[in-house]
């Protein structure tokens, strides 16, 4: 009895996979948040989870130039960034759990052997492998994620990496039997998939679509959607093409052609009904209603009209690959668009900064010194290791000296602490200890609860309360003036309070702290502006509906030093940039 009821609990939570097919980076993520976006407008409650056949259990010790940025849950999961786009479009908050690796299945089947739960059964991947994962999407599926106490209606899930490849192989059989064991009112594919034009002949092509297709029928699935990428939309007769080879109605074939910004995906699968077919194929109509997106269309057509930009100096290490920095973009854009501004971000690679590259890359090292003085605000993330310490150490100098508005976040605050020991204090072997061990001068250092011999899950990570010292301080009142924030966190090296009394006699003051009062959390600089320094991180919680404060105050504040340079004739961003 008790089994049939949880069968009936899980039974009422209804999926939509997402699988991709020809080349990677399609754009997958994208696709399964707008189309829970157009879910949820219909009044149905939408969960995702995401599948990355990779054996990492999580993405915490990856490189961001081999997988992009790490996001940061609420409950310390480290976890792909495409959980980063489920939460913002869908303004969840998703767990650990919700991002499945081929690595925590593996894990758990092995802890399961080693306790005898297979009672001496020779342990495959058929059916010991695929049952762990049909058993994790069921049971998280269930778990709420919209604050409500109910499971959602719909769960999206979308499958990692590309149809074929041996890693998802496991995936691919479990969710196949997932599909059979559901049903067809419970269970809908959606293939996205890519129409190439060729250069030479400048028609539409189809026959990638039709062989990734056919490799996923081979393999037990059939999708009862098409959503198929193109630079421009699909004519009619590519349509008819896919859906007579794919074996596709032409009303499921969708087209998600390159858009001025990704706020008009759901707006584009809205108007071509995905939402109907998707409600028609799991027999959800008596929960579902017309989608409501007014308010998400206006979000998109306003930042379409945007005249004005705001130029915004990121100064990192990781600035050949955008992505890794895909939360701090999009937490730009928020806060630039509710400031009626469009973000003209100017990637600057620290290094490039740095004296040494005035000798080895003159060219490169003018550019970036001349791109940084042009913006109107400037940025310094989270990184890790000492490449280009010292070119954002010259970035934070330079806001401090002239007055430009600056805002470090974990490793951005932790520079911002070692250029102000050094330049004003005097301390000038000042260091963070992760940069030099034997530094007599460890104005930031490894926490003492931090492992030291393990990476993985090992750092001072998700959500964290930090306490305001002075309520009227820059930071407090772009919160609103709350005596506490909860934000998230991902570092392992903190200020030593040991120098703390010593910065703010020279004018740092430490306005934000933990619940014990010794770990410093924000800082700001007396007589400037806007410099503040967080070391949590902001941009994971940032909404497009909701900005984060500090990066509104940091747009805000850029804003009002355009003006003034507008207003001397002598300044160096005109008055096109405002």
């Amino acid at each position: 009895m008790a089994e049939q009821a949880e069968e009936a609990r899980q039974a009422a939570t209804k999926y939509v996979l997402i699988t991709g097919g020809v080349v990677s980076g399609l754009g997958k993520g994208v696709t399964a948040s707008s189309v829970g976006v157009v879910l949820k407008s219909c009044g149905l409650r939408v969960t995702c989870i995401k599948i990355d056949p990779y054996l990492n259990t999580d993405a915490g010790t990856m490189s961001p130039f081999e997988h992009g940025e790490v996001f940061v849950l609420d409950d310390g999961g480290e976890v792909d960034l495409d959980l980063g786009n489920y939460e913002r479009f869908l303004d969840v908050t998703l767990t650990r759990a919700n991002n499945i690796t081929t690595g925590k299945i593996y894990q758990s089947v092995i802890e399961k052997e080693r306790k005898g739960d297979y009672l001496g059964k020779t342990v495959q991947v058929v059916p010991h492998v695929t049952d762990e994962i049909k058993h994790w999407i069921q049971s998280v599926s269930c778990v709420p994620v919209d604050g409500q106490s109910r499971p959602a209606d719909v769960c999206v899930i979308e499958l990692g990496g590309t149809v074929g490849d041996i890693e998802s192989m496991p995936f691919i059989e479990a969710l196949r039997q997932l599909s059979f064991s559901l049903g067809k009112d419970n269970f809908c594919l959606i293939h996205v998939s890519l129409v190439p034009v060729l250069g030479v002949v400048g028609e539409q092509k189809t026959k990638p679509t039709q062989h990734s297709v056919r490799e996923l029928r081979a393999l037990g699935l059939t999708p009862d959607l098409l959503a198929c990428r193109s630079a421009q939309p699909l004519i009619g007769s590519v349509k008819e093409k896919l859906s007579q080879f794919c074996h596709v109605p032409v009303g499921n074939i969708l087209n998600i052609h390159d858009v001025p910004n990704l706020w008009h995906v759901p707006l584009i699968l809205r108007n071509q009904k995905v939402h109907e077919a998707i409600i028609k194929q799991l027999n959800l109509a008596r929960s579902a209603g017309p989608p409501e997106l007014r308010d998400w269309t206006q979000m998109a057509e306003s930042f379409d009209d945007l005249k004005n930009s705001v130029k915004i100096a990121l100064v990192g290490k990781y600035t050949n690959l955008t992505d890794s920095y895909l939360s701090v973009v999009k937490a730009l854009l928020h806060a630039s668009v509710a400031c009626s501004l469009k973000p003209s971000i100017q990637w600057i690679a620290a290094s490039d900064l740095e004296d040494a590259t005035a000798t080895n890359a003159p060219d490169a090292h003018a550019k970036a010194w001349e791109t940084l003085k042009g913006s109107s605000c400037i940025l310094i993330p989270g990184g890790f290791g000492d490449r280009g310490i010292s070119g954002m150490i010259l970035a934070a100098k330079y806001a401090r000296e002239n007055k430009v508005p600056y805002l470090g976040i974990c490793l951005g605050m932790q520079i911002s602490v070692i250029e102000m020991s050094r330049h004003v204090v005097g301390l000038v072997d000042a260091d963070s200890e992760e940069f030099n061990a034997d530094t007599p001068t460890r104005v930031v250092m490894y926490m003492p609860e931090v492992s030291k011999t393990h990476m993985g899950s090992t750092m001072r990570l998700g959500c964290r309360r930090t306490f305001f010292r002075r309520t009227d301080c820059l930071t407090s009142k772009l919160y609103g003036s709350p005596p506490h924030v909860d934000e998230r966190h991902r570092h392992r090296y903190e200020v030593n309070p040991a120098f703390v009394a010593m910065l703010e006699k020279a004018g740092l003051q430490f306005v934000g702290c933990d619940e014990s009062g010794k770990r410093m959390e924000v800082v700001e600089l007396q007589d400037h502006p806007f410099y503040i320094g967080v070391q949590f991180h902001p941009e994971f919680k940032s909404r497009p509906r909701r900005p984060s404060p500090p990066f509104t105050g940091l747009i805000l504040a850029a804003a009002e030093y355009m003006g003034k340079l507008a207003n001397n004739s002598n300044g160096h961003v005109g008055t096109s940039e405002f």
